[in-house]
């Protein structure tokens, strides 16, 4: 029987893939790195062994679309408009500044102007695939950076149909006029709102009209024809496919099926990433590399650090701090996949030369390699860049200062709370702190959010708390709790450091999203950390046991105890495991009772410790009822009167024992009041 090719091809990447996979693992190195690496080896410049290139492209494509589509699960409309000044203002500059910048450059080394205006489209563009994956190991999505990322690479995504669009006019294939031109964008700007517009007004009836027939598989079935049916409309319309993808996710993000979608989603993505990320290598030639191997790393050198600064410069323009500004300046420092298809556009119209061609496919797929160690990096960069350049201004409008900040901010603030992140969760504690008349201060990275809060009110102020000085004017010293309620766990840890040395008596909240994140924070000094992930687990099991007939004192004792010691019972899995079966026996096999005490019963006027009743007889006494009163979980001190009411929890023959010692006069002295 004959086998494709793409069978064969499919099969060589997995066989090589699985033990670079391991290897990457094991010696702790980025996974994209090692799977671009096998590109290369396994590549038409390599070893060999991949023929049907084209098809591993399409593969690769699919790749792409399907992590634009788990990311765009993770946003909504709602924060998609909260993130507007960001991807227009911010994805406008870095377009504009990037390509101004390198055709600047190519016309002072005599290039031409169509040709030089190209070279800048193809350097403006970053790398969605791997920063987004990379940000997403490293749960920094929600990060300010990230989020400052992420709105650059969206506009970028947009700004590739008026490229390719120019890329014929540069040419001088195409004597199309402005106005055709403008037409075309309007025609894909309006194909983009009538989708986004469609898909959600319809996209909600039809999932739940599927959803009632009760079937993964036909759920799973529509997903896909949503996520490979908007990405085919987009291309229609002259937008990538990859932000189509972005949109269906964007549509589900709202449905109440979003995070079985992404579970359903995510192995796909995986598999199909991979082969992204190996098809990257594929493209590069070893021997133009080493022919040009000055000219390459020249290239290299040129475009991170020239990108870098101009990310800089932008974000600084928006209002952010050193920090935030140069973590992602270096994670924006490469060249994007698209512009690999602008290239080959290019060529088609004799903008790049074969030599240039190859030259720029190998400094790109070099700075691709190079992001996940650029992004790992990034934190210790940005504090860096921080300690040696120091924010000027604390973003408030245009002009206050940071001695504006610690006039605002610390004026009357005594035995307060200082809230880091003004979320969801950090709008509700700041509405539960006003309502019970408990002084508070806001301190949040995002200008606009700080902007719109203060206009209704709010005390917020812009500023960056993994700083000593903004922590010590929102006056720290003097400050009774400090919250964490940020998605930024770098920040989170370095926060946590300097609160605990300029103030060791605060008591510090951190919410975190990551388990792992636990054992770290309370090292560095906080007193409480809130995993969401673990605290969804209480919610859940204290359910459960309120519905086997469990006290509600019992399940508060267990719930403080798992909190006491760091959620350990939860994080551990080298605990003893209970058997679901047994623990189900147990409890249908116990019963309650109470019991009423008389004046013979020889019980009446001792306390409990001297009863001793659940060694005696293997019942537990869990309240005690004494009139109107009732008392729950009774000490060993508390001493039992005529009249009292027991109540008596545990197996039929423990409790019949416990009748007999309390009330041996009868045994039929149950009593259900």
């Amino acid at each position: 029987m004959h086998t494709p090719p793409l069978f064969a091809d499919l099969l060589i990447i997995l066989l090589v893939s699985v033990p670079v996979a391991f290897a990457c693992l094991r010696l702790k190195l980025p996974l994209p790195v090692g799977l671009m690496l096998t590109g290369i080896v396994i590549g038409p410049y390599g070893l060999g062994l991949i023929k049907e290139l084209e098809a591993i492209e399409i593969l690769a494509e699919i790749g792409v679309m399907l992590l634009l589509f788990t990311i765009g699960l993770e946003f909504s409309l709602h924060r998609l408009r909260e993130m507007k000044r960001l991807i227009l203002v911010g994805g406008g500059l870095q377009v504009a500044l990037t390509i101004a910048a390198v055709c600047g450059v190519a016309l002072l080394f005599g290039r031409e102007l169509n040709q030089a205006v190209f070279f800048g489209f193809l350097v403006a563009l970053s790398s969605t695939a791997i920063v987004l994956k990379s940000y997403a190991e490293r749960s920094e999505v929600d990060a300010p950076h990230g989020r400052a990322g992420i709105g650059i690479l969206l506009f970028q995504d947009i700004s590739i149909v008026l490229m390719m669009l120019l890329v014929p006019v540069l040419g001088g294939k195409d004597a199309a006029s402005f106005g055709a031109i403008a037409a075309k964008l309007g025609g894909s700007l309006l194909g983009l709102i009538v989708i986004v517009a469609a898909a959600w007004l319809l996209v909600p009836i039809l999932l739940k009209q599927i959803v009632r027939l009760k079937s993964p598989e036909v759920l799973l079935l529509l997903v896909v024809l949503l996520f490979l049916g908007i990405s085919f409309v987009t291309a229609q319309f002259g937008l990538s496919l990859a932000l189509g993808a972005f949109i269906a996710g964007m549509v589900l993000a709202d449905s109440d099926y979003s995070h079985q979608v992404t579970a359903d989603i995510l192995p796909f993505r995986d598999v199909f990433n991979s082969i992204f990320f190996v098809s990257i290598g594929l493209l590069l030639s070893l021997g133009a590399l080493v022919e040009n191997l000055f000219t390459v790393f020249l290239w290299v050198a040129l475009l991170v650090v020239g990108k870098a600064l101009i990310i800089w410069l932008v974000i600084q323009l928006l209002g952010f701090p050193q920090r935030i500004a140069a973590m992602t300046a270096l994670g924006l420092a490469q060249v994007g996949e698209f512009s690999f298809v602008l290239a080959k556009a290019g060529r088609l119209v004799d903008l790049l030369p074969d030599t240039d061609y190859q030259s720029f496919l190998a400094a790109s797929i070099i700075s691709m390699i190079a992001t996940p160690f650029m992004i790992r990096a990034a934190p210790r960069f940005g504090y860096f860049i921080q300690s040696i350049v120091p924010d000027k201004k604390s973003v408030e409008d245009t002009s206050e200062t940071e001695e504006d900040i610690h006039i605002t901010s610390t004026g009357g603030l005594n035995n307060h709370v200082i809230i880091v992140g003004y979320g969801l969760n950090g709008r509700n504690l700041a509405r539960v702190l006003r309502a019970v008349t408990v002084s508070y201060t806001i301190l949040d990275l995002n200008a606009e959010t700080v902007r719109e809060a203060k206009e209704k009110g709010e005390k917020i102020n812009f500023g960056d708390a993994t700083r000593r000085e903004v922590l010590h004017h929102a006056a720290i010293e003097n400050a009774n709790a400090l919250v964490l309620a940020m998605s930024d766990s770098q920040a989170a840890r370095r926060t946590v450091r300097q609160a605990r040395a300029l103030n060791e008596k605060i008591y510090i909240v951190v919410r975190t999203r990551y388990t792992s994140e636990i054992t770290e924070l309370l090292k560095y000094g906080a007193d409480e950390v809130i995993p969401e992930e673990f605290e969804t687990s209480i919610e859940i099991f204290s359910r459960v046991l309120l519905r086997y007939g469990v006290d509600r004192r019992t399940i508060e004792n267990q719930i403080e105890r798992v909190r006491r010691q760091g959620y350990e019972m939860l994080r551990s899995p080298s605990l003893q495991r209970v058997e679901m079966s047994n623990l189900n026996a147990a409890l249908h096999t116990a019963t309650t009772e109470t019991v009423k005490l008389n004046h013979t019963s020889p019980v009446v006027g001792k306390n409990l410790g001297e009863l001793d009743l659940r060694n005696a007889t293997g019942a537990t006494l869990i309240a005690v009822v004494r009139g109107d009163d009732t008392k729950i979980g009774p000490g060993a001190s508390y001493k039992l009167q005529e009249d009292d009411i027991l109540i008596l929890f545990g197996k039929p023959e423990s409790i019949e024992r416990a009748i007999e010692l309390i009330q041996p006069d009868d045994l039929t002295g149950g009593f259900n009041p």
